[in-house]
């Protein structure tokens, strides 16, 4: 048991791993380098710091960076709330602002922003894509990088690809579904569990687009956002009116699937009601036919008659292949 747990915990360890990175400038070369410690912030001076990134660190950590930059870091609650008010609040120095993150689970991840004196601190308790492919952005190009504000819009455009793909992923969920639909013989109900989990990823990318369509609104109305970077989150807003329209387009494709599943399980329920209808009708004149001659009356014509129970069943063949005659020329069959 004992052994047990301590792997659990090891495990817990590997994947809610704290860090923290410093990205600096290096004034010897004009390159950006990476502080993996707090100490290293007493030997910088604050205009070369780019982005300070904390990944699921300590109380004590956030204190200190608290006190270096004069900032105030939100914790979990004030980040998961969904109130405008507290995901955006704009000082005169600085921005505060709150973003879901979409994982690969399509499980939302907050993160928490603040720039202030063009520095950017983010904040958050998972590993995300966005932010990795960020940092890769920034160690290969470093001129594009000068401010916090850079790195900012930088991550937002990440997040925003990232959201792309996840809808042409999901589209391609679509179009396979699509497929076994139509190349299936019969349906069940696994199809319609399986359009209903489509329809709630498509709902969440379109919550987290719209998220980010918020928060990009309020920094191109930010008075001390750099005006070298507006064309860029107008960019970023128009990319997300059109994953709009592909998040809309995903949404009638399932309605059209949904529908078309309901329109053939009614076909599939019609035929089974079709089978025994007919089955009804074929077997319904031989058992007038035997009702008739099971009743016990003394004077019945044909009741001591020798050719009596083949004349019964010859007329009760007669009837249903007369029937299923009739059916097959009206096409019923």
């Amino acid at each position: 048991m004992t052994t047990i747990v301590l792997k659990l915990l090891s495990f817990d360890c590997r994947t809610r791993m704290s860090e923290l990175k410093i990205f600096y400038k290096d004034k010897n070369n004009d390159k950006i380098k990476v502080g993996r410690s707090v100490n290293i912030l007493n030997s910088l001076d604050k205009s070369d710091i780019i982005w300070i990134d904390l990944l699921d660190v300590s109380d004590k950590t956030e204190g200190v960076l608290e006190d270096f930059l004069k900032i105030d870091i939100q914790e979990d609650e004030e980040m998961e709330e969904i109130e405008m008010s507290s995901r955006y609040i704009q000082t005169d120095d600085s921005i505060v602002a709150n973003s879901n993150f979409l994982r690969d689970n399509f499980e939302t991840e907050p993160v928490n922003f603040i720039l202030k004196n063009s520095i950017l601190v983010t904040v958050r308790d998972a590993e995300l894509v966005s932010f990795n492919e960020t940092v890769k952005k920034m160690l290969m190009n470093t001129r594009n990088f000068p401010t916090g504000y850079h790195v900012l819009v930088s991550l937002m455009e990440s997040r925003v690809e990232r959201d792309a793909d996840m809808i042409e992923d999901t589209t391609d969920l679509i179009t396979k579904l699509s497929g076994e639909i139509n190349a299936k013989d019969h349906v069940d109900e696994e199809v319609l569990i399986q359009i209903k989990d489509l329809q709630e990823k498509v709902t969440i990318i379109r919550q987290n687009i719209m998220d980010k369509q918020r928060v990009i609104s309020n920094f191109l109305k930010c008075d001390f956002f750099p005006t070298e970077l507006q064309p860029r989150l107008t960019m970023i807003i128009k990319d997300i009116n059109s994953l709009f329209d592909y998040t809309r387009f995903g949404f009638d494709r399932l309605d059209y699937l949904q529908d078309t599943f309901l329109g053939l399980v009614n076909i599939e329920q019609n035929k089974i009601i079709k089978i025994f209808t007919v089955v009804n009708v074929v077997f319904l004149p031989p058992t007038l036919i035997a009702s008739m001659y099971g009743m016990n009356f003394d004077f019945m014509p044909e009741l001591h008659w020798k050719l009596g129970y083949p004349f019964a069943i010859v007329l009760m063949l007669i009837f249903t292949v007369a029937i299923l005659l009739i059916f097959k020329w009206k096409k019923w069959l």
